[in-house]
């Protein structure tokens, strides 16, 4: 946890490693995943970088692999994960590889080409089959023959005359039937009627031979006589893409065929039997060939691109890389080089180098604290070692979100629904699932637990469960004493069951309520009214709270970075202007809690009329003060917040401006050779001090040395002020923007109670009897549970939760975070897990 409060410290690492040795020592160091390389080749292009024909031949391969794979998914097989943990192959067995892949590629073409000939000569066959062993009888209008029709009869009848010599045609075949009716009407109005055509469907469903899927064909006999017809009749076949077969007028010659063509048909899928069988034994080879030789493939593809990035020294005998590393794995990064080039003879060399550049940010996370820093990332990540805001977010956004939520029924659902998922978080089948939204819960399932437990914590302070209240211990109040002093009659009593709970009375009250807020008050209808003061001036407790957290925590930004002159100039007059001004009414707020009693209400001051008035410098006499010198206090920290105005406005600027001008008459020429080496070997600190900057240093030139940038006072000036005015003002609306702690939490309760109100106080009442009471509840519990998950669990809780990302991201860690940083891309194998 030592790295979730400031990043860790990261060095940039100079890398000699051995061309013989080179390639497994990015191998061991992407196993490990210590090291994010730098590109020492950013201007050359990536077609003309050393190692750019073996990332071809690995992509080469990678397609061939996207084949195999495709050739699995369709033959309705899966893949099975790669046993143990499979380190890249050396060079050597990348070309064993390619030629094993390939010829196990070609070889399943050939079959697959093999199946899919057989399929489409097998269809073939059944089809004509199917066409020969249609019965298409003559159409009505043809059968001028009286007794039962034969298949033996002919179709056309002889008529005497010029065209008795004619002889009749026959045109087989089947086409899809949702082309049958087209190809009929056209067929008649091409030919006008010179032909007989008999479409019928198949009995059975024949197998398609591209899907595999069983269809339908719609064979069809079309007789016709004269030859200029029957050319006309083909080319619309052919047009309509049928398949026509032979068709034999004998009924002997027929039945011959139809025999001949299922002996084939039998002997082809006794062959494609002996296909398939084939088939399944080399796609049982590219099973177990695929998974390893894919994870190995894409280490050796990464291993290359990471060598791509390095330089080649002037002797070419060894490759030179720059590395960030993280300070404390520097000996096992040292171990692993060592490790890794001792067969080749030569050890690999790492040694840490100066840099101007700002380092990344590395913050070690876990499955709890993952999300937590998820979204703080989201925002912006963090500048290096700058303080990390993720683990005080784990205790503040719950806890806001909680304000806003608090009920403990939907709290316990929550938690609940977040302890289900951790506890089965191990499953493969669990983590594996693809379904997006799924995905997002399960990665915050600790996030959701902490929410929901908070939840519930606040639900017991409000004392609220599904919008009803629990009597847990013995309430505070004394409903007699107030009903004694009142004089309310019974018939009053009977009409008003909701009463006003009054304080101002003597014995009304016993005592506090040991926890939370006392059940009575939901039987009162001045409930609604009392909630509304302790809730706004709840929010605003804590918003200004949260606020000077946040502006304390950059104290030990400024600490840390050796800026101690914006302690006194930034830190010490935000701190006075926030607590002097807003701090202020919350000291109002709670001293007017502990100082006027019940009695005193109705008479009691006005908070909001004392704050209005202290911006004035104005008083009034219908509203007293609270104690003794009110108006003298209130003046003078108005003043002193105005004093610190200028102060943030003018003070750092100023500093610099004289810091500026201090190291110009300080510095002193220095000879070429001297420049030349401070160039090259900047000094230790170099990096520790230039990462320190902010961005008003950066344009100011803090750092020394004969590339310090340019100081511009107008810059410095902007920026200042920019600041000033973004937080003076910034008070002010982030103050008011924390009252939506009390909006939402009103406007949860109030749906809860709508919710209660219309849909299980309405079940409740509709019957008396237990049988009655047994079959009305069913239904309306099972509305009130949807409406209660869709509405308040899953609509209120995302509102709930964004209201606390934007107090967090806005309110809370401008005050501290700047996010302009990047992050530590390690290079590694590993697959990261939610």
């Amino acid at each position: 946890m030592g790295s979730m409060f400031r990043s860790e410290e990261v060095a940039l690492v100079q890398l000699f490693l051995p061309t013989a040795a080179a390639y497994t020592c990015v191998s061991q160091l992407g196993e490990l995943g210590l090291v994010e390389f730098r590109d020492l080749n950013a201007s050359v292009s990536a077609f003309q970088r050393r190692f750019v024909v073996d990332v071809r031949r690995c992509e080469e391969l990678e397609k061939t692999f996207t084949f195999l794979q495709e050739e699995v998914r369709r033959a309705g097989l899966t893949l099975p994960p790669p046993d143990g943990r499979l380190p890249a192959p050396p060079p050597r067995d990348l070309l064993r590889i390619q030629e094993e892949t390939d010829r196990l590629a070609q070889e399943l073409r050939d079959v697959r080409g093999n199946q899919q000939t057989l399929r489409a000569q097998l269809h073939q066959l059944q089809l004509h089959s199917a066409v020969l062993g249609q019965s298409h009888g003559p159409p009505l209008a043809a059968a001028h023959t009286e007794g039962p029709s034969s298949e033996r009869a002919p179709w056309l009848p002889a008529s005497p005359g010029p065209q008795e010599d004619l002889k009749v045609n026959f045109v087989a075949g089947a086409v899809e039937p949702y082309k049958a009716a087209a190809l009929e009407r056209l067929l008649w109005r091409a030919c006008r009627g010179f032909l007989i055509a008999s479409f019928k469907e198949t009995e059975s469903q024949l197998e398609d031979p591209v899907t595999g899927e069983p269809t339908t064909w719609m064979t069809f006999i079309i007789s016709y006589w004269g030859e200029q017809i029957g050319q006309k009749i083909h080319k619309i076949t052919d047009c309509f893409h049928c398949h026509v077969f032979p068709y034999l007028e004998q009924e002997e010659a027929r039945s011959g065929a139809l025999q001949q063509l299922q002996q084939q048909s039998q002997e082809l899928q006794e062959v494609l039997g002996e296909t398939e069988r084939f088939l399944s034994q080399v796609l049982g080879r590219v099973q177990q060939l695929l998974p390893p030789g894919q994870v190995q493939i894409r280490k050796m593809k990464a291993v290359y691109l990471a060598l791509n990035q390095c330089s080649v020294s002037t002797t070419h005998k060894c490759l030179i890389a720059e590395v960030w590393c993280a300070t404390r794995d520097l000996p096992a990064l040292q171990q692993a080089l060592q490790d890794s080039s001792s067969e080749a003879g030569v050890s690999a060399v790492a040694h840490r180098i100066p840099c101007r550049d700002s380092p990344p940010t590395l913050i070690r996370t876990n499955r709890f604290t993952a999300s937590f820093q998820g979204i703080v990332d989201a925002y912006g990540v963090g500048r290096y070692q700058e303080v990390n805001p993720a683990p005080y977010t784990i205790i503040t956004f719950p806890f806001l979100f909680a304000v806003m939520f608090g009920d403990v029924g939907h709290g316990l659902l929550m938690f609940l629904f977040a302890l289900a998922m951790v506890l089965v978080e191990n499953r493969p089948a669990v983590k594996d699932a693809q379904n997006e939204i799924w995905q997002t819960f399960f990665g915050g399932r600790y996030l959701l637990l902490l929410m929901g437990l908070f939840s519930v914590y606040t639900g017991f302070i409000y004392n609220e469960c599904f919008s009803r209240a629990t009597t847990i211990f013995p309430s505070g109040w004394s409903v007699a004493a107030m009903a004694n002093q009142s004089g309310w009659s019974d018939e009053y009593l009977s009409q008003h069951p909701m009463l006003t709970l009054n304080p101002n009375i003597t014995g009304v009250f016993l005592g506090p309520y040991p926890f939370g807020i006392d059940p009575i008050w939901s039987l009162a209808t001045n409930h609604l009214s009392f909630l509304n003061s302790f809730k706004m001036k709840m929010s605003v407790i804590l918003g200004v709270t949260h606020m000077a957290f946040g502006v304390f925590l950059s104290v030990f930004n400024h600490v840390h970075f050796g800026q101690t002159h914006r302690l006194l100039l930034e830190t010490l007059p935000e701190l006075l202007f926030l607590l002097g001004l807003f701090g202020y009414l919350v000291f109002l707020i709670i001293y007017k809690w502990l100082q006027v009693s019940a009695a005193r209400a109705a008479s009691a001051p006005s908070i909001l009329i004392h704050f209005i008035n202290m911006f004035l410098f104005a008083s009034s006499t219908t509203n007293q003060p609270l104690f003794h010198g009110q108006e003298v206090v209130q003046y003078v920290l108005v003043v002193l917040a105005l004093a610190t105005v200028p102060i943030l406005l003018l003070g750092t600027p100023l500093y610099l401006l004289r810091q500026h001008r201090r190291r110009s008459t300080q510095r002193r020429p220095v000879g070429r050779q001297d420049a030349e080496t401070d160039k090259l070997l900047p000094s230790p600190d170099a990096s520790t001090s230039e990462n320190s900057w902010t961005h008003d240093e950066e344009k100011a030139g803090c750092a020394g040395g004969d590339e310090e940038a340019e100081f511009v006072p107008s810059e410095v000036f902007m920026h200042q002020a920019i600041h000033t005015i973004e937080f003076c003002l910034g008070c002010i609306s982030n103050t008011a923007s924390y009252l939506r702690l009390w909006a939402l939490s009103l406007a949860h309760a109030q749906l809860s109670e709508v919710l209660w109100a219309m849909v299980m106080r309405i079940g409740l009442s509709m019957g008396r009897d237990i049988g009655v009471a047994a079959v009305v509840l069913v239904p309306v519990f099972g509305a009130f549970a949807v409406m209660t998950v869709a509405i308040l669990l899953v609509m209120e809780g995302l509102s709930a939760f964004l209201h606390a990302l934007r107090l967090h991201w806005v309110e809370f860690q401008n005050k501290f975070y700047a996010g302009t940083g990047y992050k530590l891309s390690p290079f590694t194998f590993a697959v990261e897990e939610v």
